[in-house]
């Protein structure tokens, strides 16, 4: 299964507000660090004034919803074997909405079965036929 894949610009809302109140802290502390003093007050007021617009940019951004629906329900787990554990190892994977769907994936021989509704109370692979799960085991 591979990781999932993040675009360099899908937090930017976050970075954009997180960057907005550095620049805020940063220009008020200058400004309040050395009260009176003309350079830390043209040092601080444009970092502040920075933070500011940032704020107001990185709130009004929209925010991002890359999650496609069709691409989710199509979502299916790569089959392919897994390590030997002494015994048959398998996984499965639930829908959580409708419809329920669970996926049953062999690891003896990487088949990938899809039943309807959530798991069985037991299985047994229909490429390889080892028994992978019975209910009182659990």
């Amino acid at each position: 299964m591979s990781a999932p894949s993040h675009s360099p610009t899908s937090h930017l809302r976050t970075n954009t507000v997180i960057a907005a109140w550095a620049c805020l802290v940063t220009g008020a502390g200058v400004i309040l660090g050395v009260p009176g003093d003309p350079f830390a007050l043209a040092l601080g007021t444009p970092i502040a004034i920075a933070g500011v617009i940032l704020l107001f940019i990185g709130l009004g951004m929209k925010t991002e919803s890359s999650i496609n629906p069709e691409k989710v329900a199509a979502w299916a787990p790569d089959a392919v074997p897994m390590p030997d554990a002494g015994r048959a190892m398998y996984r499965i994977d639930t829908s959580l909405d409708p419809p329920i769907r669970s996926s049953i994936l062999c690891g003896r021989c990487g088949h990938l079965e899809w039943v309807d509704g959530s798991k069985p109370s037991s299985y047994d692979c229909v490429d390889c036929r080892t028994p992978l799960w019975i209910a009182e085991e659990e």
